[in-house]
């Protein structure tokens, strides 16, 4: 039989159809992630508002726009005008200047809390979760913390160690910690079972490589979202603290102590309590709408229910 010459007669082979959309390219993972976050107008707009935040509290020895610890006498307590737009306070310092910086040291303890606060929880959650035997030792004193109610228990924790800006963040990094904790353990429970884990297990890989190259990646999510209400948290009950003399010492401006030092002079200078705490509510809700839309679009199962 005759081959027949290619490009006279012979068959073409099948090809993919090309997309209307031109071609395809691979989303990665964070491109993903970014799209399921922003899908909604909310947690976009909660999201800028936090960037400008941060970019105020980064750049506020640089910005302000008095001088934030200069004192002027003459002109104590005036109201919101063209020169201070948020007013002065009872020593005549500018108002939004040392909202700005207080927004440094805030931010600053509740980013530490998180961190101390998520070290920590992980550890347990994993001793907890993986270990057998300590599961019910660790829970039961998870759950003793938990029994008290976050201010109260970090009032003692100050009572015991004394006012100081580390001493606030290691009180509510043990405070918070049971949170992570109980999160961490549940999430292990479920991904030691997996057959990798067990075949890891088979293959005889160590304890510590098993938890940590295996179990701990695969929790990174649930520990993202509970650390960003950890941080919201952090933030309010630091300005509780503050406000309640038990906190960072009062010469350090912070949101709580900004509130704290003008609660005399409410009736004649409101402003010295507005604008801090707008600062801290809509720090707070900015925080807590992104750790909303951060864990809709970290579950499958919201996902799917949609």
């Amino acid at each position: 039989m005759a081959s027949v010459p290619a490009g006279h007669g012979a068959v073409p082979l099948p090809s993919a159809a090309p997309s209307p959309n031109g071609p395809q390219r691979s989303r990665s993972p964070l491109a993903l992630l970014m799209r399921q976050l922003f899908r909604r107008r909310l947690v976009v707009l909660s999201f800028l508002i936090m960037l400008a935040i941060l970019a105020v509290a980064l750049l506020a020895p640089w910005i302000t726009p008095f001088n934030p610890t200069k004192m002027d006498i003459l002109g104590r307590l005036k109201p919101p005008t063209a020169a201070h737009w948020f007013g002065t306070d009872e020593y005549g310092r500018d108002v939004l200047s040392r909202v700005m910086l207080g927004a440094r040291l805030s931010l600053l303890v509740g980013l530490l809390v998180v961190v101390v606060a998520t070290v920590l929880g992980t550890l347990l959650g994993l001793a907890a979760g993986y270990v057998r035997p300590l599961d019910g030792v660790l829970m039961r004193l998870t759950d003793a913390l938990m029994a008290f109610p976050d201010i109260l228990l970090a009032i003692a924790f100050m009572a015991a160690l004394g006012p100081s800006l580390y001493n606030v963040v290691l009180a509510l990094g043990i405070v918070y910690t049971p949170r992570v904790a109980r999160v961490v353990r549940a999430a292990c429970l479920v991904v030691r079972e997996m057959p990798y884990i067990e075949a890891a297990t088979a293959l005889g890989a160590s304890t510590p490589r098993i938890v940590f190259l295996h179990i701990l990646p695969n929790l990174i999510s649930p520990i993202l979202v509970q650390a960003t209400f950890i941080f919201a948290y952090a933030i309010l009950t630091e300005a509780a603290l503050s406000f309640l003399g038990v906190g960072v010492p009062p010469t350090t401006p912070t949101w709580g102590n900004m509130i704290a030092g003008a609660q005399q002079y409410f009736q004649q200078a409101d402003w010295l309590i507005l604008f801090p705490g707008c600062a801290i509510v809509l720090t707070v809700l900015s925080l807590q709408v992104v750790g909303d839309g951060l864990r809709d679009a970290l579950d499958p199962r919201l996902q799917k229910a949609k």
